[in-house]
């Protein structure tokens, strides 16, 4: 078959892709482009649909309707040469515990037609790269759970994919081994590989996407940079921060008194020593700053921020992007539904 032309750039293009269950539909006419080179974020809740979309981006699913390709290759008519391009690595660990680290890594090369010698030198290669060569003859069940994940990455790299998918890749990880994981995901990003990523945590999207895509229910809601979605949410917060950290509950409560039209309630962040006033217009901010210098007050700063991911989340959701979802039927596998 003939590689599919991809187009200016694009390293993921997908159209109108529909995916039923029975009655359900777990996507229900998604599109997708993501740029070579980049970190395209999909963030939604258990249940929106995103595993069921790298599943089928990967091949191992077919989708009810639509039309998708990856690196070139279209995923339903071209799976062979597809898939000898992209990379996956899953919610949980999918490599032998019971084989070594190096022993792991040279059978997926051998698996992909790689001789001997190449299996070898790529097993090498990469426990190297993900400072792992210490533990290369022991067991994965001994590994710490950052380790795995790391010779997870390894795994999938093992054929030098143009396109990696990262399926929810540091879920159930502690802060530390997380942070690991961020690392190697944006080193692997710096020599040229694009990355799909799903998410629930709004950390990690910040971390590592330059581009979201937030799928709720199987459909996509909105898409953007981060700073364009938190823009697009509008409003802002005015952070005044007075001199005297005794002025804050009188400062917050004289803000509410004023009554200022479309003022919501402001909040005292005593941990940072500000009072916190959310303002929906220019004309809001300009009134807020007019009554703040009005006061016999000395401040320390006054600034504004744009809203943060989880409230980006909630306003275009209506939830935060760790409740469940039941978007599939009893019955239909775990692992395709969410």
């Amino acid at each position: 078959m003939t590689r599919i032309d991809k187009g200016a750039g694009s390293a993921v293009t997908v159209r109108g892709l529909v995916k039923h269950y029975g009655g359900t539909k777990a996507l229900d006419g998604v599109d997708l482009d993501v740029r070579e080179g980049t970190v395209m974020g999909v963030l939604g809740p258990n249940g929106a649909g995103k595993t069921t979309l790298v599943r089928i981006l990967s091949t191992l699913l077919t989708p009810t309707a639509g039309h998708a390709t990856v690196a070139g290759y279209d995923v339903v008519r071209q799976p062979r040469q597809l898939r000898r391009v992209i990379g996956l690595t899953g919610q949980y660990a999918s490599v032998d515990e019971k084989l070594p680290g190096w022993e792991n890594l040279y059978l997926i090369g051998r698996l992909l037609d790689l001789s001997r010698k190449e299996a070898r030198a790529r097993a090498d290669e990469l426990l190297e790269r993900f400072s792992l060569t210490d533990a290369a003859r022991r067991p994965a069940a001994t590994y710490s759970g950052g380790m795995r994940r790391r010779l997870d990455l390894a795994a999938s790299m093992i054929g030098r994919p143009a396109v990696l998918y990262l399926d929810e890749p540091t879920t159930g990880l502690d802060p530390r081994t997380r942070n690991e994981v961020w690392d190697e995901v944006k080193r692997l990003v710096g020599d040229g590989v694009t990355v799909l990523l799903t998410t629930q945590y709004m950390e990690e999207a910040e971390q590592l996407a330059s581009e979201l895509t937030v799928v709720d229910r199987g459909k996509v809601i909105a898409s953007g940079g981060i700073e364009e979605l938190k823009s697009r949410v509008g409003g802002r917060t005015l952070r005044i921060r007075p001199a005297d950290p005794l002025r804050l509950r009188p400062l917050a409560d004289a803000l509410d008194a004023l009554g200022i039209t479309g003022l919501a309630t402001t909040t005292v962040d005593t941990e940072r020593a500000s009072v916190l006033v959310p303002v929906l217009s220019d004309e809001q901010l300009t009134a807020v700053v007019g009554a703040v210098t009005g006061m016999d007050l000395t401040l320390s700063s006054l600034t504004t921020e744009l809203p943060s991911l989880d409230e980006v989340f909630l306003s275009l959701t209506g939830h935060r992007a760790s409740a469940p979802q039941d978007a599939v039927p009893a019955g239909t596998p775990e692992e395709v539904a969410a």
